[in-house]
C-alpha cells in the first residue's frame, strides 16, 4: 500500500491556520501524519485535527524532518525565511503569504484554473494568490477558457477580516460606538463617536473606504495591483488589461467584487450562466426577477465562489457584468492552499 504523504501546517494557531484545521477535518483524507508548527510561545498547545488531539511543535528546521508537504499560513516575513528552509530539506512548500507570489520561478496556483502549474516549481515553492484575486478568479478562469478574456474592470468590496484580526476588532469597536446613537444625517457625526481607527484610514462603521493595502505606483494601492498582476499570472496573460478599485466595507468576512469583463466573442447571459453552473468551485445564484443574488452574509463560511447579477448588454454583446462573493478566509486563503496541497499529494501515489 502506498504511504500517504506527511503534511506540516505552519502557523496552525493563527486565524487562517484555525480555518485550515477545520478544512483538513472535512476534506478528503489524503494525508498520513499531520504536524502542527507554530512559534515557540504556541508550542505545546493541543489542537484537534480530524478528530484527534495533536500537539503543536515549535517551528524549527528539524521540525521539517520526514515532512513531504508544508502549508504556510503565516506573515510574509516568516514565509520568506522558512519556506526556502523547508524546500531545501526536500519539502514542497505551499505558501499562503505574499512573499513569493510574483516571483517568476514560483507558480501562482488556483487548482480550478491552472492546476498543472503545481509541477512547475524549480524552487520547491508554490504560492497561493491574494484573497481578493481568489474571490473572482475561478469565475474569470472559466470565462477565459470558454470565451477568452480581453479586459477586466473590477471594484472590490472587501471585508474587515482582510486586514486581519485587528480589522475585525476595529470594526466591532466602531459598531459598538455608533450603536444606539442618534447620528443625524451628517457623515461627520459618525466620526465624532469613533475614537479607535488605527487599522483603516477612515471610519468603517456605517461607511465605505476606497482604500485597501498601501500606496503603490501611480497612486494605486497594493491590493489593486495584486488584483491586476496576480490575475495576469494565473491566467497566463501578462498583457491582460485589468483596472481595479479596492474598497473596504463594514462586513466582517467575505469579499465581494463587481466585475466588468470584455470577452473575445459575443455571448448571452444564458450562455454564461450555463457555463458557470457547470464550472468547478462556482455556484450560480442569479434570479433577477425575484431579486436573488449573492451577498456576503449568505456566502460566509462556505467554500464555493458564488456569482450572480450576470448581465450582457445588447449594445455590447462581448461584454458582461457580474457580482461575485467569496469567503476570504476559506477559498480566499485556507481552502485554496489546501486544494493546492491536495494536487501535490497525488504525486506521492
Amino acid at each position: 500500500m502506498t504511504k500517504k504523504p506527511t503534511l506540516a501546517v505552519v502557523g496552525a494557531t493563527g486565524a487562517v491556520g484555525t480555518v485550515m484545521l477545520d478544512i483538513l477535518s472535512t476534506r478528503p483524507n489524503v494525508w498520513g501524519e499531520i504536524k502542527l508548527l507554530a512559534s515557540a510561545r504556541s508550542a505545546g498547545k493541543v489542537l484537534q485535527v480530524r478528530g484527534e488531539d495533536v500537539v503543536v511543535e515549535e517551528l524549527t528546521e528539524a521540525a521539517f524532518d520526514g515532512v513531504d508537504v508544508a502549508m504556510f499560513d503565516v506573515p510574509d516575513e516568516i514565509s520568506a525565511k522558512w519556506a526556502p528552509i523547508a524546500a531545501a530539506k526536500g519539502v514542497i512548500a505551499v505558501d499562503n503569504s505574499g512573499a513569493f507570489r510574483m516571483d517568476a520561478d514560483v507558480p501562482l496556483v488556483v487548482p480550478e484554473v491552472n492546476a498543472e502549474q503545481t509541477r512547475n516549481r524549480p524552487r520547491g515553492i508554490i504560492s497561493n494568490p491574494n484573497c481578493t484575486t481568489l474571490s473572482m478568479i475561478v469565475v474569470v478562469g472559466a470565462l477565459e477558457k470558454a470565451f477568452g478574456v480581453k479586459e477586466l474592470v473590477v471594484a472590490s468590496y472587501q471585508a474587515a477580516s482582510g486586514a486581519g484580526q485587528g480589522g475585525i476588532d476595529s470594526l466591532q469597536e466602531q459598531m459598538d460606538a455608533v450603536a444606539g446613537k442618534n447620528l443625524g444625517s451628517e457623515t461627520k457625526d459618525v466620526r465624532n463617536v469613533i475614537t479607535n481607527n488605527d487599522v483603516f484610514p477612515a471610519p468603517l462603521a456605517l461607511n465605505v473606504v476606497p482604500w485597501a493595502g498601501s500606496l503603490s505606483e501611480n497612486d494605486y494601492t497594493s491590493e489593486e495591483l495584486k488584483v491586476r498582476n496576480e490575475s495576469r499570472k494565473i491566467l497566463g496573460k501578462p498583457e491582460l488589461k485589468v483596472h481595479a478599485t479596492c474598497v473596504r466595507v463594514p462586513v466582517v468576512t467575505t469579499h465581494s467584487l463587481a466585475v466588468h469583463a470584455v470577452l473575445d466573442r459575443a455571448v448571452t447571459a444564458e450562455e454564461v450562466r450555463a457555463l458557470l453552473t457547470d464550472a468547478d468551485g462556482v455556484v450560480v445564484t442569479d434570479d433577477p426577477a425575484n431579486k436573488i443574488f449573492p451577498t456576503p452574509i449568505d456566502v460566509v463560511g462556505t467554500d464555493p465562489t458564488v456569482v450572480g447579477r450576470i448581465r450582457v448588454s445588447k449594445e455590447y454583446p462581448n461584454e458582461i457584468d457580474f457580482f461575485v462573493c467569496g469567503d476570504n478566509l476559506r477559498k480566499g486563503a485556507a481552502l485554496n492552499t489546501a486544494q493546492i496541497a491536495e494536487v501535490v499529494a497525488k504525486e506521492f501515489n
